[in-house]
């Protein structure tokens, strides 16, 4: 393309031998083009040809493997660079709502990216308001992410894009889900945006081709190659076609690429055949309210079988909820809705089985390859063993799977996932099939191809189609559709009959106009102030501790959002140390104990009495035989059995030295070691007392007096000990794991692209990711003494600012352990095992809660020392049951800072602001 101006001008984005590689496929292949600066570029091609992966790159969210990115002036490969741009440019990934938090409100989400790009106070606000207002979402500023349809997640994935003034923009497939009226708007505000700053340069992906013909260059790729790039006239021209879908086949066609057609015939379905029966489906004043908010509002319509009946609404309308009702996943508030003649049970699975469903959102298995998803689902509905292969195999070849039936979903372009979805929903041949937006996303070419499954489903197979949709080319298909908006119906009818009532014959304009008339003609009156302007751009300034704030902000809001989560982190551990403290104990007392007596002597019963007097035994019924003592042994009926043989006394008296057996239960070898040492005593004792009687003073074995004395635990409780060191191991338990999921979590959602397209460095990230997880580790602890005080009798005895202090530190090292486990791991269910067990096995085994530390030797000694627990157990012990000052600590708490900022510097390390 031609450089804008009169001297030479760099442009915003020059690519040069661009090459990369996933798992082993070329994704891209030796791509070169420029992009001016202030100018518009169209990004166009099948799904999965790596035009996410080129967006990603230009952003920076991507390492470049081989070839030269050169962005506003300066290499992508160059970390410094891309620190320094990173305030210059805004990207919004592909997906629904991919880079926002589902928990967090539209005005939360859009408040974070403000903080992360400088922005706050007054001029935070305006920004907000004006793109709630252009974007249509200013009637919703407290509705979660998570719980708005899929239209409007990308609009607020836009307005958190736009919150900052970016020199570059970078799109991937925003208005995909978006309805018409919102996608006007959508690039009017984009017009009013760029009309504010010429300098502007933006890149889009999109799946419209209506929408890319309005760009000034378009950039057209398949197979991951370049097919053309340039000035949208000339490559439509070029390519000898009179549209711009015309001129993407016939440029496929002269790459040779398979599939492609030089010529693509016109999609048209054959009349559907009349069918008798009962409607398919039929829905009658079927009303859903959320709270005060009625989200469906007495919608009625009938469906013949075998019609493809199209839903066309505004975003957030109702028809996805509308769906979930037919299908039984969501109770109607009130109204009726019957399916094939019956009325819809969310338990009946014969229902179920009558119904295909395709979610708006990727609903299969993401760790399970493509091939399994398809054989688990086919068992899920009871397809018959002998088919179920063949079946998978048509499926694959039907919906063109072969090429990554291997891979796993999460591997896969939006428009493959969806073709998988649609493959799983159609496996089971059901009679009604819910479509709930499939398209979105899907090339033109992709939907043709579905559309013909669609058609042939219906007019050969009889299959009814209930399908949402925001293409009118695809709505224009259908045998009737409806018009919906604010949970109401607005108009039913088959799509020429609308189209020539309310749109001078074009159906976008229909549906358009029946918004507008819902709305009244206010919504009109606010458009001008899209268009207001500002005396000047925002310019964005923002430090590192701000930043910090901002993540932090974030993560509090979302944990204070999840009330499971929140109750893990404060309840959990009162619940278990309570379950230990009287659960897990090392006293071995009240040990239940009966006697076999063959002699019944005096003596005999003088030596029971001596056990019964013992606070360590309780006495139980006694032993008649010695089948009966085995037999009361295994049952643990009795711990310690005790056979008084015959003429015991008699030989006592006489100076002989009878046998006594005693039979200790040693399935618990510690309990068993520690009853043998309390029998022995006893017979000692009673030795002691005959010998006494016999010659009149004490026969002493020892020549010395022996007077043990307990230092600090005087009454000897394991209470004393175990109490503070369930507290020691559960403070890094539930803090590890909870901070494991930091990480791995947003990778998993995909919000970990905010990051990599943020000013914001990771350290910032971890920091604030970390500091609510402190503060609810050190909640808990506070918690875990005020209850253990009442219940345990235990309290510091010691320096409260020294425990103070051990604790926070502690708390520093041990969500930094976690955050560490989660830099390695790559799904949320590994991360939590991983803390897990590598917290409970140190924990447990070396920091001295089953052994002092000091008892410790050779491997076990160094583990202990290489993990904070021992350290904080020390102090722990220290001012719980030895009242030690803070001066006694100055090592233990070097030692816990050490390893707080050593573990949070790995996971620095660990982690990467670029994907591979």
């Amino acid at each position: 393309m031609s450089e804008a101006g009169a001297g030479p001008v760099l442009p915003a984005v020059r690519l040069t031998g661009l090459q990369h590689r996933n798992n082993r496929h070329f994704a891209l292949h030796d791509m070169s083009f420029d992009i001016a600066p202030g100018s518009t570029a169209a990004l166009i091609g099948p799904d999965g040809v790596g035009k996410s992966t080129l967006l990603s790159l230009i952003a920076g969210t991507r390492r470049i493997q081989q070839g030269e990115v050169s962005v506003l002036g300066g290499d992508m490969a160059s970390r410094r660079h891309r620190n320094r741009i990173a305030e210059r440019i805004a990207y919004m990934p592909q997906g629904l709502g991919k880079n926002l938090y589902p928990t967090l409100s539209v005005t939360e989400n859009i408040d974070f990216f403000a903080g992360l790009f400088g922005l706050h106070g007054n001029a935070a606000k305006d920004r907000r308001a004006r793109l709630l207002r252009a974007t249509g979402l200013d009637p919703f500023p407290d509705r979660p992410a998570g719980k708005l349809s899929g239209g409007m997640k990308q609009k607020l994935g836009l307005c958190c894009a736009l919150i900052h003034d970016p020199d570059l923009l970078i799109l991937d497939e925003p208005t995909t889900g978006v309805d018409p009226l919102s996608r006007r708007q959508f690039w009017q505000l984009i017009d009013d945006i760029r009309a504010e700053r010429p300098g502007l340069t933006l890149i889009t992906a999109t799946a419209y081709m209506e929408e890319a013909a309005r760009f000034d260059q378009l950039i057209a790729i398949d197979a991951g190659r370049l097919l053309a790039s340039g000035p949208t006239p000339d490559v439509v021209a070029g390519a000898g076609a009179a549209t711009l879908e015309e001129a993407f086949v016939a440029l496929r066609h002269r790459a040779g690429l398979a599939g492609a057609a030089a010529e693509r015939r016109a999609l048209v379905l054959p009349p559907r055949p009349h069918r008798d029966g009962p409607p398919a489906i039929e829905a009658s004043d079927l009303t859903c309210r959320f709270g005060d908010f009625t989200a469906v509002d007495r919608v009625s319509f009938r469906i013949e079988a075998g019609e493809i009946f199209g839903f066309l609404g505004s975003n957030g309308c109702g028809k996805t909820t509308t769906m979930k009702m037919l299908t039984g996943l969501l109770p109607a508030t009130a109204g009726k809705a019957s399916l094939l003649g019956q009325p819809v049970a969310a338990q009946d699975p014969l229902s179920r089985l009558n119904i295909g469903y395709m979610s708006q959102s990727f609903s299969l298995y993401e760790e399970l390859s493509v091939h399994a998803n398809l054989a688990l689902h086919a068992r899920l509905y009871q397809v018959p063993k002998a088919e179920l292969q063949a079946r998978i195999d048509d499926a694959v070849r039907r919906f063109d799977l072969a090429d990554i039936v291997d891979r796993l979903p999460r591997d896969l372009s939006l428009g493959q996932r969806q073709r998988l979805q649609l493959a799983a929903a159609c496996l089971h041949r059901p009679k009604v099939l819910i479509l709930d937006e499939p398209t979105s996303g899907v090339d033109p070419e992709a939907r043709d191809a579905f559309w013909r499954q669609i058609g042939q489903l219906s007019r050969e197979d009889g299959v009814t189609i209930f399908i949402s949709t925001h293409f009118m080319n695809e709505a224009a298909r259908c045998d009737r559709i409806s018009f919906m908006h604010r949970g109401r119906t607005l108009a039913v009818g088959t799509p020429t009959e609308l189209a020539a009532r309310h749109g001078d014959g074009d159906l976008e304009n229909a549906f358009v106009h029946l918004i507008e008339m819902a709305e009244g003609i206010g919504r009109q009156a606010q458009a001008p102030a899209t268009a207001a302007k500002t005396d000047a751009p925002v310019v964005a300034r923002a430090n590192a501790l701000r930043r910090i704030g901002v993540f932090a902000r974030r993560e509090m809001l979302e944990l204070r959002r999840d009330p499971i989560r929140l109750a893990f982190a404060l309840l959990a551990p009162l619940f278990l140390m309570i379950c230990f403290g009287f659960g897990m104990s090392f006293d071995v007392e009240h040990l239940r104990y009966a006697a076999l007596d063959r002699d019944r002597s005096l003596e005999s019963r003088t030596l029971m009495e001596g056990f019964g007097g013992s606070a360590y035994f309780t006495e139980m019924p006694a032993i008649q035989d010695f089948n009966a003592l085995d037999q009361r042994l295994r049952s643990g009926d009795v711990q310690v059995a005790v056979e008084v043989p015959p003429n015991f006394g008699r030989d006592l008296l006489q100076g002989r030295k009878p046998q006594l057996g005693v039979f200790i239960d040693g399935s618990f070898p510690f309990r068993g070691e520690t009853a043998r040492g309390y029998v022995q005593g006893i017979a000692l004792k009673q030795a002691m007392e005959r010998a006494r009687q016999t010659i009149g003073k004490f026969a002493d074995p020892t020549p010395y007096k022996l007077e043990p004395r307990f230092r600090y635990n005087q009454d000897f409780k394991s209470v004393v000990a175990i109490v503070p060191g369930i507290m020691m191991l559960l403070l890094v338990l539930i803090p590890a794991m909870l901070t494991a999921l930091g990480v791995v979590r947003e990778k998993e959602l995909g919000t970990i692209a905010n990051l990599y397209a943020s000013p914001a460095g990771i350290g910032e990230y971890l920091i604030g990711k970390q500091l609510p997880y402190i503060g609810v580790g050190c909640i808990a602890f506070a918690l875990m003494t005020l209850v253990a005080i009442p219940v345990f009798g235990i309290y510091p005895k010691g320096s409260i600012p020294a425990l103070i202090l051990a604790v926070v530190l502690y708390q520093v090292a041990t969500t930094g352990y976690g955050l560490l486990i989660s830099a390695f791991c790559n799904s949320q269910v590994a991360a939590l095992f991983a803390a897990s067990i590598l917290s409970i096995i140190p924990a447990v085994n070396f920091s001295g809660l089953l052994y002092p530390t000091a008892t410790l030797e050779g491997a076990a000694k160094w583990i202990g020392l290489c993990f904070p627990a021992s350290w904080y157990q020390t102090v722990s012990l220290g001012v719980f049951t030895k009242g030690l000052g803070f001066a006694s600590f100055t090592k233990e708490f070097l030692a816990l800072a050490a390893f707080g900022v050593a573990f949070l510097i790995l996971a620095r390390l660990c982690v990467s602001k670029q994907e591979r």
